[in-house]
């Protein structure tokens, strides 16, 4: 009977990154995740080349040309104002992706950080999950809305209002990582060997969270983007001279029993995109934690 010698009679060539990027390739396979990769980025393309998609300028008024009805001289028709539809839709994506990406990147960075601390400094640990604690207790539509109204309306105030409220759950999220492996003999290894702290935590404590840092990111992704759509929706959110595809279904909502696509269109782009990205959340966390998938 063989048995393996070496790393690379074993699977991922003994890496385990190289196992778990293998994984998460065999999980982006099936149909379902790569209808939704495809539907994101075409929603990324449309964001970002919106100029060369047969746009106009979304702020353009038009009296002449008020609520026209979709597929005639516009593609998706125009709002009250005379301002085309399709415009504001591929304008607006690029709001939503902001929102969405930025919430994302500074929750986790920030919620890695606190919850690296938390988990090893025993002496800060209540302090800290308390006060997230604090956090978490406060609705996050209520908290943004009064920062909003406090501070004015704009991009930046939008994103720090949906950044704060997620980032408690990802210092929960790091915090029980580390308590999970600061006891392995590999972690009590370093530390005698006269390990550095921060050299002890950047090397073997902080790549055990990447990866449900990265689903979790996924999941920020998502209730970010719905998060600004609603507080544009209700007024609270981006200023509505910038398109935004919450501000696009606030304006229309008025006109919905003549022009439905006023509030169809936008909310149908935001419901793809959140889907996507929630179904491809849901494979790498099945692809990254193939023991959950088992004991489900």
């Amino acid at each position: 009977m063989q048995t393996p010698t070496d790393a690379a009679d074993l699977p991922g060539g003994g890496n385990p990154q190289v196992t778990a990027w293998r994984q998460v390739r065999q999980g982006l396979k099936s149909w379902p995740v790569m209808l939704a990769l495809i539907v994101l980025v075409a929603v990324v393309v449309i964001a970002l080349f919106a100029p060369l998609l047969g746009t106009v300028d979304p702020t353009l008024i038009n009296p002449g040309a008020r609520l026209k009805p979709p597929f005639s001289d516009y593609l998706l028709g125009t709002d009250a104002f005379g301002r085309d539809v399709w415009s504001r839709v591929a304008y607006g994506a690029r709001i939503s992706l902001i929102a969405g990406l930025g919430a994302a990147l500074v929750s986790v960075a920030i919620g890695l950080v606190i919850g690296v601390i938390a988990g090893w400094f025993r002496s800060l640990d209540g302090l800290i999950m308390r006060t997230m604690d604090a956090i978490m207790a406060i609705p996050g539509i209520l908290l943004a809305i009064a920062l909003v109204s406090v501070t004015g309306a704009s991009i930046t105030t939008v994103l720090v209002a949906i950044t704060i409220p997620e980032i408690p759950r990802v210092v929960r999220l790091v915090r029980g990582q580390i308590l999970t492996v600061r006891g392995e003999p590999y972690v009590e290894a370093a530390l005698a060997l006269g390990t550095p702290l921060p050299l002890l935590l950047w090397r073997h404590m902080v790549p055990s969270t990447i990866a449900p840092l990265t689903v979790q990111g996924t999941y920020v992704f998502a209730s970010a983007m719905l998060t600004e759509a609603i507080l544009s929706f209700l007024g609270a959110g981006i200023p509505p001279e910038i398109a935004s595809w919450g501000n696009i279904m606030s304006e229309g909502r008025m006109y919905f029993r003549m022009l439905p696509g006023l509030i169809l269109f936008p909310g149908l782009f935001l419901s793809l995109t959140v889907l996507s990205v929630n179904i491809l959340g849901d494979a790498l966390r099945d692809a990254l934690d193939p023991k959950m998938v088992r004991r489900i």
